[in-house]
């Protein structure tokens, strides 16, 4: 199953180009989310102002809606050509950051930089059924998954030991330069666009035609709403991890274990979730996988290090699936001249609620025991999982759009 799904998208010249432009922008983008927080850390010695930048980078996805409409007033593929080369220049702009006085430089940049982010996620889904087909989106939206989680694992270490031995200007550079080699590959895709029509609709008016798209179409939104309560109840889960180590009687530095697990569980169901999609399809794909992290709750709930493990590992396997058979499904059933749209609007509607989550879970873990919260939490997620598992009437269900 594996090499099937592997060799599937790597004989296909566009989908190649396009995994590898994912690949080597993720492992930069990646390097820099960590290095970020210890450069700021490091010049003022702040843990609050460590912390705003990972806000700056993720506050644009408030607006991920009325960004993707940018990715439906051009074409895409030189529109991803010309941000990743801008954000390659943007970045060399770190160079200047060498003061606390200067961070307001490095706060500007991650702000640019996490909104044009959304803008190449928009855009990036818009193109890749026209690059690769059909056919190939379960495969590539998995691998891609894979890859993100894989840069996750190895790309901070190396950003930190660059940072350490020549600070995070240098950091700067190395994601500057794989911005530029993903545009190259963007560049090098084989693909025919239309020009978009300009159309009259107001900036606001195009923006909500994504929203009610996703909102309208009965084999979308059950998609969306899942993968958002999800990532909402993941963040919840994610705030109680510190506390999960505590109450094995491990340091606080078990986590970073805990993550490695769980890491290698979504590049795992990455690789395989293209054959996955095709023997389940989208909505038990996704249920199967959100009935997976309920189990992954209830083992972490356990006085057991080995279960813990399990639970990382299980949580790892299914939380990408909803994700990844979300953004399939808003990719096949969505007109061209609405996808940017759409498929930003989709991805902030599952992620955004993960922030949260997080809030929410940070005061909860103080005045809640574990071994409640996180089986309440597993029950939550099985009412989740249950109406994408449940058996469709295929009266009321829509033939996916070519």
């Amino acid at each position: 199953m594996t090499s099937t799904t592997i060799g599937r998208v790597l004989r296909d010249r566009n989908a190649g180009l396009c995994l590898g432009a994912v690949v080597v922008s993720g492992f930069g983008s990646t390097a820099l989310w960590l290095v970020s927080g210890i450069w700021v850390k490091e010049l003022t010695g702040s843990d609050g102002l460590a912390a705003l930048c990972q806000f700056a980078l993720w506050a644009p996805t408030l607006i991920g809606p009325l960004l993707g409409t940018l990715a439906d007033r051009t074409r895409r593929r030189p529109l991803l050509v010309a941000v990743n080369l801008a954000l390659g220049a943007l970045l060399l702009s770190l160079f200047a950051v060498d003061t606390g006085g200067r961070l307001w430089i490095l706060f500007a940049v991650l702000l640019v930089y996490g909104a044009c982010g959304v803008v190449t996620d928009a855009a990036e889904a818009a193109l890749v059924p026209a690059a690769v087909g059909t056919e190939l989106l379960g495969d590539f939206n998995g691998l891609r998954m894979a890859a993100n989680e894989g840069m996750k694992l190895v790309a901070p270490l190396a950003g930190a030991g660059l940072f350490a031995a020549y600070g995070g200007a240098r950091v700067a550079l190395l994601d500057a330069v794989t911005f530029v080699l993903a545009g190259w590959m963007y560049a090098l895709l084989r693909v025919r666009e239309a020009l978009p029509s300009p159309g009259r609709a107001s900036l606001r008016a195009r923006t909500a035609e994504g929203a009610r798209h996703l909102w309208g179409h009965d084999r979308l939104r059950p998609l969306v709403v899942a993968g958002g309560l999800t990532m909402l109840t993941s963040g919840v889960s994610g705030a109680a991890v510190y506390a999960v180590v505590e109450g094995l009687g491990l340091a606080p530095a078990y986590t970073g274990v805990l993550y490695v697990v769980q890491g290698a569980g979504s590049v795992a169901v990455g690789v395989a979730s293209g054959a996955l999609l095709r023997c389940l399809g989208a909505w038990r794909f996704g249920g199967a996988g959100v009935a997976l992290t309920a189990v992954a709750l209830v083992l972490s709930a356990l006085p057991s290090d080995a279960a813990v493990l399990a639970g990382s590992l299980a949580n790892g396997l299914g939380l990408p699936c909803v994700l990844i058979a979300g953004l399939t499904a808003v990719q096949r059933e969505t007109p061209d001249a609405l996808l940017g749209r759409a498929a930003a609007t989709a991805n902030t509607l599952m992620f955004a609620p993960t922030a949260l989550g997080i809030a929410a879970g940070a005061a909860l873990v103080e005045c809640v025991d574990l071994r409640v919260l996180l089986p309440l939490l597993a029950g939550a997620r099985l009412l989740i999982a249950a109406p994408l598992l449940r058996p469709r009437r295929t009266a009321t269900s829509r033939p996916p759009i070519a």
